[in-house]
């Protein structure tokens, strides 16, 4: 029964909920698109007035559409695993047996000494037509991503062979060409999809499991969604059914212009369940016309290491609320490593944009053009200052942090100091720093032990950390951090924002209460 099916399937979807791509090997997810339709304030529905129905039909809309909508299909050579020996052998069979011609034809046709034979793998996906005359198709990266060949298939039927412009792995963007003289190309814009509200209406145009040119409605669920899958993350949330295959393909605006692009689904199946999400158009278009001028991203790098501000720290660096960025570490040769931006600054506006959380900053850096002077607003010792900044280039060599080996600590040498919050303070000088393995390029007060469950302990401060400065101030001898706690609890400060260096000298703030 057709019930009693979906109740087992119902069941098993009990499962964890996983974020799946929208495109695999075997099927590529493709589509997700968002219409805005709606301009007015939402009333209220009540038993005195009609309830909206939403939009009567979207087929002008669709119609108008679909031809810019294409399927990508790629295929990929892939070796056999290491662990495959070459040809299965023929079973023995006993004489005179009626099945000796079946294996003879099956097993004879192997190529013996063919070790680990390679296999071709095929993916579905969509894409959209940017550039009618130059013939340019923007898809997801995860949807061409390693293909040895690309072919566009339109929706009237005819097929051309595509080449990759650029792909960007970070925002899992690519940028295709076709020959535009081998096919009437109809094209597609971007809207702005920061314009988008929540409950506008959006339709979605793709190829879910293989079925192309399928149209699908829904609204805007969410916006500015981050869900873990880069660096730059907000995405546009959507219930208009998206499945694999849909991924590459565009999320449309009630005007017909493009506000997404479909990558990712929450399910537990594989199938729609309603929660989509696409890159917004925002993001997308200065990737997009990088890959397309370059061949590849150029962002902006500012050259710092970053944190949350919490309440904790906010209320320690005399803040209101908890917004910005917190500096943690200036990168050595990098665009504010001449001191215009310093450790312990929080940013909190970035030419012109507000940097609400920590995650805001990177995005908006990586937006703008590499050598731009920028104001970046940051506060300070309790104070808001405006710099100047020119920022640098973001090379992918530089996300890549160098790992130092750690140096046994030798506990029996580490020489005994004042206790303070838990934590047991030494001298760091050339005896410490053998023993506790820390770089020449650390300077401050050595924390040579840390009782367990005090305030230090339960802030994840351990032996070999090295206090900077306390409250923005620098220290260099136990007594110095003493005096400096005590000072902050006569101002009638809660907490201490404490700036730790690890053994390799990378930097964190973590605020310790002492109450």
């Amino acid at each position: 029964m057709v019930f009693s099916s979906a109740r087992k399937a119902l069941r098993s979807a009990t499962a964890a909920l996983a974020l799946t791509a929208l495109a695999t090997t075997g099927f590529t997810p493709s589509l997700v698109t968002t219409a805005n339709a709606q301009t007015q304030a939402p009333v209220v529905p009540n038993s005195a007035q009609p309830r909206a129905q939403g939009p009567a039909s979207v087929a002008d809309l669709a119609e108008g559409l679909l031809g810019a909508v294409v399927n990508i299909s790629t295929s990929q050579t892939v070796k056999g695993q290491d662990g495959d020996s070459g040809p299965v052998p023929m079973p023995k069979v006993p004489d005179g047996s009626p099945f000796q011609e079946f294996f003879n034809d099956y097993f004879g046709k192997q190529r013996p000494g063919e070790n680990n034979p390679s296999r071709q793998v095929q993916s579905l996906g969509s894409g959209f037509v940017v550039d009618a005359e130059q013939g340019i198709i923007v898809t997801n990266n995860h949807v061409i991503a390693d293909a040895d060949e690309i072919e566009v298939n339109f929706s009237d039927g005819s097929k051309l062979k595509a080449e990759l412009v650029g792909k960007d792995i970070k925002t899992d963007l690519a940028v295709l060409k076709v020959d535009p003289k081998k096919h009437k190309l109809v094209a597609v814009k971007f809207g702005d999809s920061s314009k988008t509200r929540i409950g506008d209406w959006v339709m979605a145009i793709g190829n879910p499991f293989g079925f192309g040119g399928t149209v699908t409605v829904g609204i805007v669920s969410a916006r500015n969604r981050d869900i873990n899958s880069g660096p730059y993350d907000s995405f546009i949330q959507t219930d208009a059914a998206i499945n694999r295959g849909n991924s590459g393909g565009p999320l449309f605006d009630m005007y017909g212009q493009v506000i997404g692009i479909n990558t990712a689904i929450i399910s537990p199946t594989g199938g729609s369940i309603g929660i989509g999400f696409a890159i917004p158009a925002e993001l997308a278009s200065g990737v997009i016309a990088q890959l397309r001028e370059f061949g590849e991203t150029r962002r902006g790098w500012l050259g710092v290491r970053i944190q949350p501000v919490t309440d904790d720290i906010a209320e320690s660096l005399g803040m209101t609320t908890s917004k910005g960025a917190l500096v943690a570490g200036i990168i050595d040769g990098g665009p504010v490593a001449n001191g215009s931006i310093v450790a312990g600054d929080v940013i909190i506006r970035f030419d012109g944009k507000d940097v609400a959380t920590v995650k805001d900053l990177p995005r908006v850096v990586a937006e703008s053009p590499v050598g731009k002077e920028v104001d970046v607003v940051v506060v300070r010792k309790g104070k808001e200052q405006t710099v100047k900044v020119t920022l640098g280039r973001l090379e992918d060599s530089e996300v890549a942090a160098k790992k130092t080996a750690d140096t046994d600590q030798d506990e029996d040498s580490a020489i005994q100091g004042v206790d303070v919050l838990g934590m047991t303070l030494g001298v760091l000088d050339e005896d410490t720093r053998k023993a506790f393995g820390i770089s020449k390029e650390v300077e401050g007060v050595l924390v040579t032990e840390v009782q367990q469950d005090s305030i230090a302990g339960n802030k994840r401060i351990q032996a070999g950390d090295v206090i900077v400065d306390i409250a923005q101030e620098t220290v260099s001898t136990p007594e110095d951090v003493a005096a400096r706690i005590e000072k902050l609890r006569d101002e009638g400060r809660k907490n201490a924002l404490l700036m730790l260096a690890s053994k390799t000298g990378e930097l964190r703030f973590v605020t310790l209460q002492m109450d």
